[in-house]
């Protein structure tokens, strides 16, 4: 049987029951049951190398398959960097015959009293990996530039993307709604309530100015120098349409594609699958000025009737003409309620707008915020969650042929 006292270095028991808390603060649902079934597993199937510790505790710990990178990912943290131990002496001495503990020892403490030495030497580790953790879920992948990521913490920020909630401000419509006090009263409804007491209006009925969300459009640039960021903006914008619901989403190189349809799909895989084979211009030039003209032009009318907040992601390369795009970057702003553009390089140190396109589309910009990891996309969540109701003051030039242009 298992003991959980950590003589002779044979702590396997304890390191599990931390472990498994591990998993919990990462978002794994783990139970106390499953970590009991987990240990009886061990007792009768017998582990003698470190892969069937991992292969048995995927099995009898992770029950959705999304959890899965996560699970590795801790797993490889736990029990090699931050614990440092000789696995497989542990695995053996958990092995031998030994007391058996009853089952309502073997709880999940988030902290336990220290009653030696040796105990509190343990307490300490046990913290030490609790703030290690903290930093490296929370600081280090949260900070960390898209561009930077590997491939297993590319997956892991999609998740931490795809659990984010979104909320933009709600705007004051011109409709209005029933309400049980307000400052317009509603006469219609008075009138026909007064009938049941002969004509007399003893009740009075009110209507209130109806607020409803205020649309969003997304508008990505996924040329060849967006490439390291364009893959996992999409998964931002499949997780803020399915947080929001009124959202259009467009992306752009040399031609404008409208993904909207596509990324309704609720399975981000499949999504990005369905993006794929609709886009034709992957990672190759940049004509900014042309596919806003073209969403102007295009779709405007369709998209922006409700004066939306406009998101326009882009490093800002751009091969096209500089007073084209200022030109439809002045059009959109004037379209909008917001125009926020988005860049992944402005995250960077030292980074300054210097390059031809910038310089002609930022005077026509209400926000030039960055996207380049997870802190941004919360700074942004925020900032959308609290735009106001009042368009911010803006640059604007005017022609005088035909008015404002």
């Amino acid at each position: 049987m298992i003991q959980t006292s950590s003589t002779s270095g044979g702590n396997l028991l304890g390191h599990i029951v931390s472990f498994g808390y591990l998993l919990r603060e990462m978002g794994i649902p783990v139970s106390p049951g499953q970590i009991v079934e987990l240990i009886e597993a061990i007792e009768h199937v017998g582990l003698l190398h470190r892969e069937d510790l991992r292969a048995t505790m995927r099995c009898m710990l992770v029950l959705r398959r999304e959890d899965l990178l996560l699970f590795d990912a801790a797993f490889e943290f736990f029990w090699k960097k931050a614990l440092g131990i000789d696995l497989e002496r542990e695995m053996m001495q958990m092995l031998l015959p030994q007391v058996k503990i009853p089952r309502r020892q073997l709880r999940l403490p988030r902290r336990q009293p220290v009653a030696d030495d040796a105990d509190a030497t343990e307490g300490q580790e046990r913290e030490e990996i609790e703030i290690q953790l903290t930093f490296s879920r929370d600081e280090a992948l949260r900070t960390k530039d898209f561009a930077q990521c590997t491939w297993e913490e590319v997956q892991a920020c999609k998740e931490l993307i795809r659990r984010m909630e979104w909320r933009i401000q709600p705007h004051r419509t011109r409709r209005r709604r029933p309400a049980r006090a307000g400052r317009l009263l509603d006469m219609r409804r008075t009138l026909r309530q007064s009938w049941r007491f002969g004509g007399e209006p003893l009740t009075l009925s009110w209507r209130d100015i109806r607020t409803e969300p205020r649309p969003l459009v997304l508008i990505c640039d996924i040329s060849g120098s967006m490439e390291r960021y364009s893959r996992i903006l999409l998964q931002f914008a499949h997780a803020i349409s399915a947080g929001l619901g009124d959202v259009e989403t467009f992306v752009f190189g040399t031609r404008l594609t409208r993904i909207t349809r596509q990324l309704r799909h609720k399975d981000i895989d499949d999504a990005i699958d369905a993006v794929s084979k609709h886009v034709v211009d992957w990672s190759g030039g940049t004509r900014i000025g042309e596919a806003i003209k073209e969403f102007n032009f295009r779709w405007g009318r369709r998209v922006l009737g409700r004066s939306p907040v406009v998101l326009l992601i882009s490093d800002g390369w751009d091969r096209g003409d500089p007073e084209l795009l200022a030109r439809e970057m002045d059009r959109l702003q004037r379209s909008c309620h917001r125009l926020i553009w988005l860049n992944p390089l402005l995250g960077a140190p030292g980074y300054e707008p210097l390059t031809v396109g910038m310089q002609a589309a930022l005077p026509f910009v209400d926000d030039f915020l960055p996207v380049h990891n997870l802190v941004s996309l919360e700074q942004l969540g925020a900032k959308l969650a609290t735009l106001g109701t009042q368009r911010p003051p803006r640059r604007q030039r005017i022609t005088t042929t035909r008015g404002v242009q």
